[in-house]
């Protein structure tokens, strides 16, 4: 049974930049570089047939390629902070392809996800760091940007079930349409 999410590789220039912010966290665990990501839609552990239908769905996306910013870092989790991530500066083209992999999970007859969509890339995952902690990190790399970096594909990835996820493994890929000039 995989444990599949939908999501945006990263090119290797940002992948070096976003490696630089790892560390001053006691207890933070931070990601592999390798698998850094923007996640356009978590599907989580499904069998193999709504896995297949899933991929034929997600085929039928068609959006617009387009240009992505990192811009500032930031943690969800309010007083108990468990993640820290790299903001993704708000594109309507990546708003119009988020909205397009939704529906296709639908179509293929996966529950709506409820959650608000926030763009950003994980850098580390810390629950049970303190916060003044990780305030001061966020303060420290405010004005981290990165990009901007062309995206002219999204991909279906794979997880092992494990606590943190990765490694990821890239299970397909499809293109972006170009802009017309």
């Amino acid at each position: 049974m995989p444990r599949l999410f939908v999501g945006l590789e990263l090119p290797n220039d940002v992948t070096m930049q976003l490696q630089m912010l790892k560390g001053g966290i006691h207890g933070a665990r931070w990601i592999d570089p390798s698998d850094y990501h923007v996640t356009l839609r978590f599907i989580g552990d499904i069998d193999d047939a709504r896995a297949l239908e899933v991929e034929q769905q997600l085929g039928e996306v068609h959006a617009v390629a387009f240009g992505l910013r990192l811009s500032g870092v930031d943690w969800f989790g309010g007083r108990k902070p468990h993640s820290i991530f790299a903001r993704v500066e708000p594109e309507p083209h990546l708003l119009q392809l988020q909205e397009a992999v939704e529906r296709a999970c639908q179509k293929a007859g996966m529950a709506a996800d409820g959650r608000r969509f926030v763009p950003h890339v994980t850098l580390a995952r810390c629950r049970g760091a303190d916060l003044h902690e990780v305030r001061d990190y966020v303060s420290a790399h405010g004005l981290f940007s990165a990009g901007p970096f062309p995206v002219d594909r999204f991909t279906l990835f794979s997880a092992r079930p494990s606590r943190g996820g990765g490694p990821y493994v890239v299970e397909r890929t499809w293109p972006l349409l170009r802009k017309q000039d």
